[in-house]
């Protein structure tokens, strides 16, 4: 069974994109957060979601089941993946 994957990413950040065409390439379903995007609350509680993943808050953070992949990294990301 696939892992649940999560991409933290900011809208205009060129190594985010990467990321998730590498993730659309691979056939991967993934759920994408565009934290410059969100506002009040909601970016602050995404925000708090990140540090407890990666504490210098970078991006692009994939978590991918237990695993954290911080910046565009493919061999991270597909070690993560065959977990």
């Amino acid at each position: 069974m696939a892992p649940e994957v999560k991409v933290f990413a900011l809208s205009t950040c060129v190594h985010c994109k990467k990321a998730k065409e590498y993730l659309d390439e691979c056939g991967v379903k993934y759920e994408c957060v565009h934290v410059d995007l969100l506002t009040g609350d909601d970016r602050k509680q995404t925000i708090e979601e990140v540090r407890k993943h990666n504490p210098s808050v970078s991006f692009p953070t994939l978590v991918i089941g237990d695993t954290v992949v911080i910046g565009y990294n493919k061999d991270k990301i597909d070690e993560a993946l065959k977990k």
